[in-house]
């Protein structure tokens, strides 16, 4: 199964249903298939700063480097000129997060 990185605090929103619609670049061919949420080690300023003032989450509580989910493309639909929606289902949190065996990428990877 292939992963795919997301930036906290996004990946945390994702599993907790508040985000339903990923914004990539590009479409992907990855509509239907099971994939692990990789919550990257890095994460946005501001995106940070929302949550922490808005959210009530704080960044030092959010899990990094680590798989902490799995989720499905359903669709995929063009936003703003060069800009992508992943329209993502079935979202479910793993009991234990898992560190991956190979490299993450930026993008989707293998973790084992």
């Amino acid at each position: 199964m292939r992963a795919l990185s997301i930036r906290q605090p996004y990946a945390e929103l994702i599993l907790r249903g508040l985000k339903t619609v990923e914004y990539r670049s590009r479409p992907t061919k990855i509509i239907g298939e099971r994939f692990y949420i990789y919550a990257a080690k890095g994460f946005t300023t501001e995106a940070q700063r929302a949550l922490t003032d808005d959210g009530g989450l704080d960044s030092a509580d959010l899990l990094r480097g680590v798989l902490v989910g799995t989720a499905t493309i359903s669709h995929i639909t063009n936003g703003t000129p060069g800009v992508y929606e992943w329209h993502l289902t079935d979202v479910r949190r793993l009991a234990r997060p898992r560190k991956p065996k190979r490299m993450p990428q930026p993008v989707w990877f293998r973790p084992f």
